[in-house]
């Protein structure tokens, strides 16, 4: 991760999914090496959220912990105000979860992505980074097709916006 542009310093970055596996290493990883202004972790579990405000105490000037859901527009907007970056995380991930459940997994990460497109356009959010995962290079399952989708609306997106904000990492 030693890429990381030196930009992300005196930024608001918001990551979605923040108390996720990815999330919890990506944050210690900028605090201990960047300088971010602030950075707002945004997700649907306060047990995790206060255990993660435990562990990075040191660095509690610089967190904010934000319940809510991709799912909920109206939260998510109130969320963006005054963010630069998001890192994307947020997603429903297990693979036979989501053949039992395809309508949460279409919510979340489908829906959820059109959220992150749609509220970041209106916040005139500087750059989103999308996460997403082998498995939407080829999809035989529906997790792989939902995150496949997730991955074309934010390439897409950069035409719908006019400006090239949104990336995706795999």
């Amino acid at each position: 991760m030693k890429k990381i542009n030196k930009s992300i310093n005196n930024k608001t970055i918001l990551i979605t999914g923040g108390t996720g596996s990815f999330g919890k290493m990506f944050v210690k990883y900028v605090l201990d090496n960047y300088k971010p202004k602030k950075i707002i972790i945004f997700s649907r579990d306060e047990l995790k959220q206060f255990n993660m405000q435990e562990q990075l105490k040191k660095y509690k000037k610089k967190l904010r912990f934000f319940l809510g859901d991709i799912r909920d527009k109206d939260r998510l907007n109130i969320a963006l105000r005054d963010v630069d970056i998001i890192i994307h995380a947020a997603a429903l991930k297990q693979v036979d979860s989501a053949e039992y459940n395809p309508t949460e997994y279409v919510k979340t990460n489908v829906i959820g992505a059109q959220n992150i497109i749609e509220c970041s356009i209106q916040n005139n959010i500087k750059k989103v980074i999308a996460l997403s995962t082998d498995k939407a290079s080829s999809p035989i399952n529906l997790y792989g097709a939902t995150k496949l989708c997730s991955d074309k609306l934010f390439v897409s997106a950069n035409y719908y916006s006019g400006k090239n904000i949104f990336s995706v990492v795999r």
